[in-house]
């Protein structure tokens, strides 16, 4: 492990800058949005325009990089995003933060494409698991790492951002100075939604109240701190236990995946996030009850995400799932827009703690469209099933087919041994 994390350590040391950054920025917006007074809507809009700007970026990246080329794109991304971040306490107005976390999200993807290519490119197929494995873990410590930085500072002032900003600017730095060549990103075409239905119809669905589910725990989970009267330090935590729980349910999930019925699984998974905001709600202002369901209502999340991926590569020829996983990701990205607009209006018009009825009822409408799919179709044998690993929602098509690649890889390799 050793020896396939020295060649790509410079890329995994700039992820977790790069993530420590937009860690903070995500809950900055909700902690500084709440003194500058703006609602629960115009907070949700701030938030969906990130997920829009994320969705166009996973598009028209590998357009411009095969224009102008890798490192070229990555550099001005990277200083745009660092720019918009010192921006955001300067325009403390809904729509200039609409305007500025849309570029941030179109930024925050097209640094994802380029990243994931160099990974891609630097991995062989013996180790692509275990390299891809690392990346998501350097990504999740650099979001639950942001939080502590946040009681650094006062998100009244700049200071905080300033930061978010710095620790962006430097995470290229490592990558950009390091002797790994620069790959062609190649992205295939999505597949349609319609055809994506068809195919996969529990993981197309699912996938897309998982985006819902995502946006409004890591966009709104801030919002509903400050609401209720958390204290910045509590409600660093709050977020930081949202992403806390997939380190630890990654794990068992991911075993339990490749030995059982996967649409049970999701069913459990979902039901248990379900329960877990059903009790969240009625822990009210209990700050012990609350930081246990964060726990593991966001454990979940990401878990489901990958089990939806493997799923459908289960139902899916092999040729067919580049093009499936680039739909699905399209499909995250919408349900990531509609969430919080949802959640905002849900959290405006009956009050903060509708935000815990929003993210159960998603994870419910999940469950029980398991349930009908199990009724209608038979199971996959779990012998015939791909492998699992685990994959982040914030990761681009680049790295889904990666890992799509390896499922596949792995099982054939089992089978045959």
């Amino acid at each position: 492990m050793i020896t396939i994390l020295s060649t790509v350590w410079a890329l995994l040391l700039g992820i977790v800058l790069l993530m420590l950054g937009n860690g903070m920025h995500f809950t900055l917006v909700g902690l500084r949005g709440g003194i500058e007074g703006f609602s629960s809507v115009q907070l949700a809009v701030v938030t969906s325009g990130y997920f829009m700007g994320f969705l166009s970026g996973a598009r028209y990246t590998p357009v411009m990089i095969r224009r102008v080329g890798h490192v070229r794109v990555f550099a001005a991304l990277g200083s745009f995003m660092s720019a918009a971040l010192i921006a955001l306490p300067l325009l403390t107005e809904p729509w200039a933060w609409t305007m500025l976390r849309l570029l941030v999200g179109f930024c925050m993807s097209g640094i994802y494409v380029a990243a994931e290519s160099w990974l891609n490119a630097a991995s062989t197929n013996e180790t692509r698991g275990k390299v891809l494995s690392a990346y998501m873990i350097a990504q999740t410590l650099g979001i639950i790492g942001a939080q502590g930085l946040l009681t650094l500072g006062d998100a009244g002032t700049s200071e905080l951002f300033i930061g978010a900003s710095i620790l962006v600017s430097v995470s290229f730095a490592p990558i950009l100075l390091s002797v790994t060549p620069a790959p062609v990103a190649e992205i295939t075409r999505p597949m349609s939604m319609a055809t994506l239905l068809k195919a996969a119809p529990l993981s197309t669905v699912g996938i897309f109240l998982l985006g819902a589910v995502y946006a409004t725990q890591s966009g709104m989970g801030a919002v509903f701190g400050t609401q209720i009267g958390m204290g910045s330090g509590q409600i660093s935590l709050f977020v930081a236990m949202l992403f806390a729980g997939a380190l630890l349910l990654q794990v068992p999930i991911g075993w339990l995946s490749d030995r059982m019925d996967r649409r049970r699984l999701i069913f459990a998974a979902s039901a248990i996030g379900a329960a877990c905001c059903a009790a969240g709600s009625l822990a009210g202002w209990n700050l012990i009850g609350m930081m246990a369901a964060a726990f593991f209502a966001g454990g979940v999340t990401t878990p489901l995400y990958a089990l939806f991926l493997a799923y459908t590569n289960d139902a899916l020829p092999v040729e067919d799932m580049p093009a499936a996983s680039g739909g699905l990701v399209f499909t995250f990205g919408l349900g990531a827009i509609a969430g919080p607009l949802v959640a905002g209006w849900a959290m405006q018009s009956f009050g903060p703690f509708a935000f815990w009825a929003v993210l159960g009822s998603l994870f419910a409408m999940i469950a029980v469209y398991a349930l009908y799919r199990m009724t209608q179709t038979t199971t996959v044998p779990v012998d015939q099933t791909e492998s699992y690993l685990g994959v982040l929602p914030t990761t681009s098509p680049i790295a889904v087919e990666a890992a799509g690649n390896w499922s596949a890889e792995q099982a054939a390799n089992e089978r045959e041994g």
